[in-house]
Parts: structure tokens; sequence; C-alpha cells
């Protein structure tokens, strides 16, 4: 079963009440529509002009129906449910309500995709702490493991050796560290959780005009995570 297939049955399992204003039905036919989760805690409105960059770049390179427009979604919201993906990320603290938390392992479960960044891209800071324990609440303290260079991630669309670094992380921020791996959670052996503590959100948070300075197109690996997580 393909995500697009697990999209169907979510929407075609949610009740009528629950799905008032679907978020299917709101994106017009579009093969992919970008979902950001809002959650209680922490700051989830980060990197606020990464989406429109990684929306331009999947109409510039495939030929997916994209919808132009962001949609925020509240993770303790059911429409959530039959996002084709879903993006999280903020750098402070993650504590999931019971309603986020049951809406996250339900989505993961039953197919769904969810791309976390944490926009400190540290090691053991606030977000990641956090974060990564409510992951092991949910889906056991294993769960979250390093993705090997091979992965089918990284050669989805275009070729990776393994994920690409930050300009954040060449230059120091801070910290001066440089993450040598992404982290997911395998479920039934689909991958529905990637976690990122490289901070690729502020890498993609530029002004759309200033692309064209750029020596590569950064969010080409952007477009990798999405075609995976639509085709997989």
């Amino acid at each position: 079963m393909t995500r697009a297939d697990f999209l169907r049955l979510m929407a075609g399992g949610l009740s009528s009440a629950m799905l008032a204003r679907p978020l299917a039905a709101a994106t017009g036919g579009y093969d992919f529509w970008f979902t950001r989760l809002r959650y209680d805690s922490g700051d989830w409105d980060v990197d606020q002009r990464a989406p429109s960059n990684i929306i331009t770049s999947l109409i510039d390179y495939t030929t997916l129906r994209v919808d132009p427009k962001e949609h925020v979604i509240a993770l303790s919201d059911p429409r959530m449910l039959t996002a084709p993906f879903c993006y999280m990320a903020g750098h402070k603290l993650v504590e999931f309500s019971p309603a986020e938390r049951r809406n996250f392992e339900r989505y993961v479960r039953s197919g769904g995709f969810v791309m976390v960044d944490d926009c400190n891209h540290d090691i053991d800071g606030l977000f990641a702490r956090s974060f990564e324990a409510q992951m092991a609440k949910i889906f056991g303290p294993r769960a979250l493991v390093e993705l090997p260079d091979s992965h089918g991630i990284y050669r989805s669309f275009f070729k990776f050796d393994g994920p690409p670094n930050t300009a954040l992380e060449l230059n120091g921020w801070g910290d001066d560290l440089v993450h040598e791996y992404l982290k997911g959670i395998e479920v039934n052996g689909r991958l529905g959780v990637l976690y990122s503590n490289k901070d690729y959100g502020c890498e993609w948070d530029y002004d759309w005009r200033n692309k064209r300075f750029l020596a590569e197109d950064n969010t080409k690996f952007a477009v990798n995570i999405v075609m995976y997580a639509l085709s997989v």
C-alpha cells in the first residue's frame, strides 16, 4: 500500500463530523500539499519561508500537481490524518497533549510520514531531548535509529551520498557541529518519521529571490524527502 492508498483509507475511515472541513477536499485534487503541524508546546512556527521554497522546487523539478499554499493544521486536529506529508519543527520543548500523541501515533502507524526538524541543530538540546522522549514513549526507546547512507531517501529523485550538510553546521552557529546522519522510525518496514537535527528548515528559509545566488540549490534534498514520502 502506498501513502496515496493510505490517504484515501484514512479519509474514508474518519467520520463526517471529524472531517467537517476535510483537508484533502480543501486542496482541490492536488497530488501534494505541504502540511505544517501546530503543537501546543514549544515554537512550531519557525522557518516561515521554507515551505514556499520547497513548494517552488517541487513545481520546478517534478510533475506533481502541487498546492501552492502551505497548510497549518493542529496536531490535535483529526484532519491532519489525511495529509500525505507533515512537517514539524521548533527550538523549544515538545510535550504532546493526549490528543496530539494519539494523532501522531495513529498517523505514523497507519502509513503517514512526518519530517521533524530540530532548529537548534545541536546535540542534547531542549527540542532534541523532549522530542526524542516523546518518540520513546510512543514507539519505544529503540525506535529512533540512524539511517544508513544507502537509504532510499538519498536516491528517491536527486542522488546524494548521504545527508547533505547545512551551511549552519559548516560555518558554526554557536556549536560548530556537523551531524553525520539522520534518524528515523520505521513501522512495518516503512519510514514514518524522519528526524533531523541538521536544521534544514533554516537552510531553506530565505527569500526566494536569493535562490539564484546559490551555487547549488539546497532545496533539492527537500524534493527527495517529499518524493520518498509519496512513493514508498
